[in-house]
C-alpha cells in the first residue's frame, strides 16, 4: 500500500474536528439545562468519549466493518482490531491507512448516543444510562453503520447517506423521541437556560467540528470534498437565518438561542446531502430546514412532549428531511463516482429509496430504543426518583457541583 500523506493528514484533522463535537455537544446542552444539573449532562458526553471507545475497540469496529451477516450486522473476526498494522488499507480509499478509517469512524460513535441525552435530560439515573450507551450501540448503532456504510442491506438497495443523516441523526432522533414517551415528563423543569454563552460556545464548537464531519466524509481531498465544506456552512447559515426570521415574527423578538438552535438544526439536515448536492440545493435545504425543524419543536411543544432540548425536532427531523431533500436534488454531476440523481434530475426510484431508508431507520431506532429502556428499568431503576429531581442530579448522582451557591 502506498500512502497519499496529503489525504491520511486531512483525514486525522478531520478525525481531531469530529473528536472536538462532543465537548462541543457538551457545552451546548450543558448551557441549556439548569445550573443543578449542568455536570449530569455534560458528563453523559464525556463518558462516551470513554466507553464508546472502549466497545469500539472490542468488538464494535468489526460489527460495523468486518464481514456480513444478513445484511445487517458484521461479525467478530476483527474484534480487538486483529490484524490491523501499520500497512491495512481503509476499505473506502486504499491510500489511507486504515486505523485512520478506525478512529475517524470511532468519533462518529461517540457522538451519536450523546446527542440522545438532550431528550431525557434531568431524569435518569447514571447507572441506566450506561446500559443504555452500551446495549443502544450494539442494538442500533452499530447494525445502521453496516447496513448503510459496512456493505449491509441498505447500502445494497442504493441507499446514500454522505456523513450521517440516517446513521447519526435519524436514529439519534427517534430513539431521543422514544426515550422521552418511555421515561415521561419532568417533575421540575428548567426556567430556562442558565447559561447562553457557554450554549454559543457549544455551537462554535460543533459548527467548527462539522467540517470535518461533513467534509472528511469523502475520505480524499478533492472537488467533493470542498462542495461538502461550502454546503455544510450554507446550510447552516440559511437554516439559522430563517429560524431567526420565522421565531421574529412569532415572538418579535430576535432570539440568539433560535439563532444557535437553527444552525445546529442546518447542519443536521444538510449531513446526508453534504457530498451530493449543489451549493444552490444546499441553500434550499437550509430555509427548508429552518422553517420544518422549528415547527417540529412547536408542535413537540404543542403535544406536551417533555423532549427537554429538542433532540427530536433539530437532529430526528433534521435528518429525516436531509435524507428526503437528498432523494429530490441529488446531482451526480457532483459527485460523479457515487452520486445518483435525485427526482428532480428524473430519478424517482432513488427518492423511494431514500423513503424507504427513513421508514426503516425511524421504526428500527423507535422500537428497539423503547423495548430496550423497558428492559433496563426491570434491571435497574431508569428514572431518578422525586427527590433527587427536585435537587438536581449533580450532587446527588455525582457528590459535584458546577456552581457554589450563595447564601
Amino acid at each position: 500500500m502506498t500512502i497519499d500523506t496529503g489525504n491520511t493528514g486531512f483525514m486525522l484533522l478531520c478525525t481531531s474536528l469530529v473528536m472536538l463535537m462532543t465537548p462541543g455537544l457538551a457545552f451546548f446542552y450543558g448551557g441549556l439545562v439548569g445550573r443543578r444539573n449542568v455536570l449530569t449532562i455534560m458528563m453523559q458526553s464525556f463518558v462516551s468519549m470513554g466507553w464508546t471507545t472502549v466497545l469500539w475497540f472490542v468488538f464494535g469496529y468489526s460489527l460495523c466493518f468486518s464481514g456480513d451477516v444478513g445484511g445487517v450486522i458484521g461479525n467478530l473476526d476483527m474484534a480487538f482490531l486483529a490484524g490491523v498494522d501499520l500497512m491495512s488499507p481503509s476499505p473506502v480509499n486504499p491510500s489511507i491507512p486504515l486505523i485512520v478509517f478506525i478512529a475517524y469512524q470511532m468519533m462518529f460513535a461517540i457522538i451519536t448516543p450523546a446527542l440522545i441525552t438532550g431528550a431525557f435530560a434531568n431524569r435518569i439515573t447514571f447507572k441506566a444510562y450506561m446500559l443504555f450507551l452500551t446495549g443502544w450501540l450494539v442494538l442500533v448503532y452499530f447494525p445502521f453503520v453496516h447496513m448503510v456504510w459496512g456493505g449491509g442491506f441498505l447500502q445494497q438497495m442504493g441507499v446514500l447517506d454522505f456523513a450521517g443523516g440516517i446513521v447519526v441523526h435519524n436514529i439519534a432522533g427517534m430513539a431521543a423521541l422514544a426515550s422521552v414517551l418511555f421515561v415521561g415528563k419532568r417533575r421540575i423543569k428548567d426556567r430556562g437556560p442558565h447559561d447562553i454563552p457557554m450554549v454559543a460556545l457549544g455551537t462554535g464548537l460543533l459548527w467548527f467540528g462539522w467540517y470535518g464531519f461533513n467534509a472528511g466524509s469523502q475520505f480524499s481531498v478533492d472537488g467533493v470534498t470542498a462542495s461538502a465544506f461550502l454546503n455544510t456552512d450554507i446550510a447552516a447559515s440559511f437554516a439559522a437565518v430563517t429560524w431567526l426570521i420565522v421565531e421574529y415574527f412569532t415572538t418579535r423578538k430576535p432570539k440568539f438561542l433560535g439563532l444557535l438552535t437553527g444552525a445546529v438544526a442546518g447542519l443536521a439536515t444538510i449531513t446526508p446531502a453534504a457530498g451530493f448536492v449543489s451549493p444552490a440545493f444546499a441553500a434550499i435545504i437550509g430555509i427548508v430546514s429552518g422553517f420544518v425543524c422549528y415547527y417540529a419543536v412547536a408542535l413537540k411543544n404543542k403535544l406536551q412532549w417533555d423532549d427537554a432540548l429538542d433532540v427530536w425536532g433539530v437532529h430526528g427531523v433534521g435528518g429525516m428531511i436531509g435524507i428526503l431533500m437528498l432523494g429530490l436534488f441529488a446531482d451526480a454531476s457532483f459527485n460523479p463516482a457515487v452520486g445518483a440523481n435525485g427526482l428532480l434530475f428524473g430519478n424517482p426510484e432513488f427518492f423511494v429509496i431514500q423513503l424507504e431508508a427513513i421508514l426503516i431507520s425511524s421504526a428500527w431506532a423507535f422500537a428497539a430504543t423503547y423495548g430496550m429502556l423497558w428492559v433496563i428499568n426491570k434491571m435497574t431503576r431508569v428514572r431518578v426518583e422525586e427527590h433527587t429531581e427536585h435537587g438536581g442530579l449533580d450532587e446527588a448522582l455525582h457528590g459535584e457541583i458546577a456552581y457554589l451557591e450563595h447564601t
